[in-house]
C-alpha cells in the first residue's frame, strides 16, 4: 500500500518502512507524526484519488533526525563588467519514516 502526502509544498509518494527527507517540521527525534493531507492512496491496481484530499485517508511517521542537505552553490557573473557575486544555501530538512499508511 503506497500514498502521495504533501507536506512543505511539496508532494511525495511514500509506503511503509520507507524513510524521506521532508522539509522541516516542528517536532522532536522520536515523536510520532500523523499526516493528514493524503492527496492519493494505491493498494495494488486499486487508487483512491482526492479532490483534492482523500477523506479520512492518513499517514503516520516516526521523526528519525533533523540535518541541512548539501551546499547550493549560487555564483552570478556578468562578463566585462567587473561584476561577481557568489553565495551559498544549506536547506533544513527533517527525515521522517513511515511506519504505515491508513487509508
Amino acid at each position: 500500500m503506497y500514498a502521495v502526502i504533501k507536506t512543505g509544498g511539496k508532494q511525495y509518494k511514500v509506503a511503509a518502512g520507507e524513510k524521506i527527507k521532508v522539509e522541516l517540521l516542528d517536532a522532536e527525534v522520536g515523536a510520532e507524526v500523523t499526516i493528514d493531507q493524503v492527496l492519493a492512496v494505491g493498494n495494488g491496481g486499486e487508487l483512491k484519488i482526492g479532490a483534492p484530499l482523500v477523506a479520512g485517508a492518513t499517514v503516520k511517521a516516526t521523526v528519525v533526525s533533523h540535518g541541512k542537505h548539501d551546499k547550493v552553490r549560487i555564483f552570478k557573473m556578468r562578463r566585462r563588467k567587473h561584476y561577481k557575486k557568489s553565495q551559498g544555501h544549506r536547506q533544513n530538512y527533517t527525515e521522517l519514516e513511515i511506519s504505515a499508511v491508513n487509508g
